[in-house]
C-alpha cells in the first residue's frame, strides 16, 4: 500500500503545476512577506552602510639608498626606479599587517570609540582588532601590486585611513631598516675613527723622523754613500765626518722610518675603502626614500559598498520559496500516508463488520 501511495504522489511536470496552483496563496503570501522583511532588515535602520576606499601600489625593488645611488656596481635590481617583484610584495604585505601600523591607525582615528567599543569591556582589544581586520584588508592583485581596502560608515574617513596606511608603510619600513642601519653605522664609524687616529699617529711619527733628518731612507742612503766616497777620495775629513754622522742617523732611524712608511701606505688603502663604507652607512642611516609606487590613491566613495541589498533580497526570497515548497511537499507526503480504513489492533488487516471488536456487534 505504501508503495502504491508513494507512486501516486510522484510529481511530473503537470502535477507540479497543479501543486503550485493548489498552494498558490501561501506561496504568494510568504514570498511577499519575505520580500518586505528582507527590504526592511537590509535597510540602514538595521545594517549600517559602509563605503569602500582603495589604494593600489607597487613595492620598490631596492631599499638601500647607498647601493642604489653610490655603488658603481649596482645592478638592475638595485635601480631605485625599478618596480619590486614577488619577494618585495610579500614583504610589503607583512609590514602592512604588522601591529606597528595597526596600532598607529587605531590611535590616530580613535577606532575604539569609532567602532562603539566600551573601554571597560573585558575583551575590548580582541573585539577592536577583529573589527579592524573586518574593515581593513590587504591583498595582492593579479598584476602583482598590493591593494589596501578600507570599509567604513564615513566615506571621508575610509579614504583618509587608506591613504594614511599607505604613508605609514614608508615610515614603518624605514624605521625598521634604520634600526639596523644605525647599528651598522656605529660599527663602521668606530672602525673608521680608530683607523683615522692610527694613520694620524703614523704621520706624526714620520714628521718627527723627518725633523731628525730622515726624509727618504733609500735615496738618502744612496746619495750620502756616493758623496762619502767622493769626499774620502778628496781627503776632506770634515765633510767625511759630517756624512758619517748623517749615516749614523739613518742607521738609527731608517728602520722605523721604512716600517712606519710602508704600514702607513697599507693603512691608507684600507682607510679609503673603509671611508667609502662609512659614507654608504651614513647615507642609509640618515636618508630615506619612498618604499612604494602608488598607482591609485583612495578617494571618498559616493555610493555605499555594503550591504548589497538586491543580493540580500534575492537570496532571502529564493530561500523562502524553496523552503516553503519543501515543507508543503513534505506535508502532502505525510497526509497521503494516513489510512482511510480502520486497521486491526495488531495491524494484520481490516476487520469485517460484525466481528468482535469492531463496535458493530450485537448485544
Amino acid at each position: 500500500m505504501f508503495e502504491q501511495l508513494r507512486g501516486d504522489k510522484d510529481f511530473d511536470s503537470t502535477g507540479f503545476i497543479f501543486f503550485l496552483h493548489k498552494w498558490r496563496k501561501p506561496l504568494f503570501f510568504l514570498s511577499v512577506l519575505a520580500l518586505i522583511l528582507s527590504v526592511v532588515f537590509s535597510s540602514s535602520w538595521f545594517i549600517t552602510p559602509k563605503y569602500k576606499s582603495v589604494v593600489i601600489m607597487y613595492p620598490t625593488s631596492t631599499s638601500s639608498i647607498s647601493k642604489a645611488l653610490l655603488t658603481e656596481t649596482a645592478g638592475e635590481k638595485q635601480d631605485i626606479l625599478e618596480f619590486g617583484e614577488d619577494e618585495q610584495a610579500e614583504q610589503m604585505l607583512q609590514i602592512l599587517n604588522s601591529n606597528r601600523i595597526r596600532d598607529r591607525v587605531i590611535d590616530k582615528y580613535d577606532l575604539m570609540d569609532h567602532y562603539g567599543i566600551s573601554p571597560d569591556e573585558k575583551f575590548r582589544f580582541t573585539k577592536l582588532y577583529q573589527e579592524y581586520e573586518n574593515n581593513i584588508s590587504f591583498k595582492r592583485t593579479e598584476f602583482m601590486a598590493v591593494r589596501i581596502t578600507v570599509m567604513d560608515r564615513d566615506p571621508e574617513m575610509a579614504a583618509d585611513m587608506a591613504n594614511d596606511i599607505a604613508d605609514l608603510l614608508d615610515s614603518t619600513k624605514n624605521a625598521i631598516q634604520k634600526e639596523r642601519a644605525i647599528r651598522a653605522l656605529k660599527i663602521v664609524e668606530a672602525e673608521y675613527i680608530q683607523l683615522r687616529d692610527e694613520i694620524q699617529a703614523m704621520e706624526d711619527s714620520l714628521t718627527r723622523l723627518r725633523e731628525l733628518g730622515v726624509h727618504d731612507y733609500e735615496s738618502q742612503a744612496e746619495m750620502i754613500n756616493q758623496q762619502l766616497a767622493i769626499e774620502l777620495a778628496r781627503g776632506n775629513q770634515g765633510a767625511v765626518k759630517a756624512l758619517e754622522l748623517k749615516l749614523e742617523t739613518l742607521a738609527k732611524y731608517g728602520g722605523p722610518y721604512v716600517s712606519i712608511r710602508d704600514a702607513l701606505e697599507y693603512e691608507k688603502k684600507q682607510f679609503s675603502q673603509l671611508k667609502a663604507k662609512y659614507e654608504e652607512a651614513k647615507v642609509d642611516a640618515e636618508e630615506v626614500l619612498p618604499q612604494k609606487f602608488v598607482v591609485s590613491y583612495a578617494y571618498p566613495a559616493e555610493k555605499k559598498a555594503y550591504p548589497i541589498r538586491w543580493i540580500i533580497v534575492l537570496v532571502t526570497l529564493t530561500s523562502t520559496v524553496i523552503l516553503t515548497l519543501l515543507i508543503l511537499a513534505l506535508y502532502e507526503s505525510i497526509s497521503g500516508l494516513e489510512p482511510d480504513k480502520k486497521k486491526s489492533p495488531d495491524g494484520g488487516g481490516v476487520l469485517p463488520r460484525g466481528t468482535p471488536g469492531d463496535g458493530s456487534g450485537r448485544g
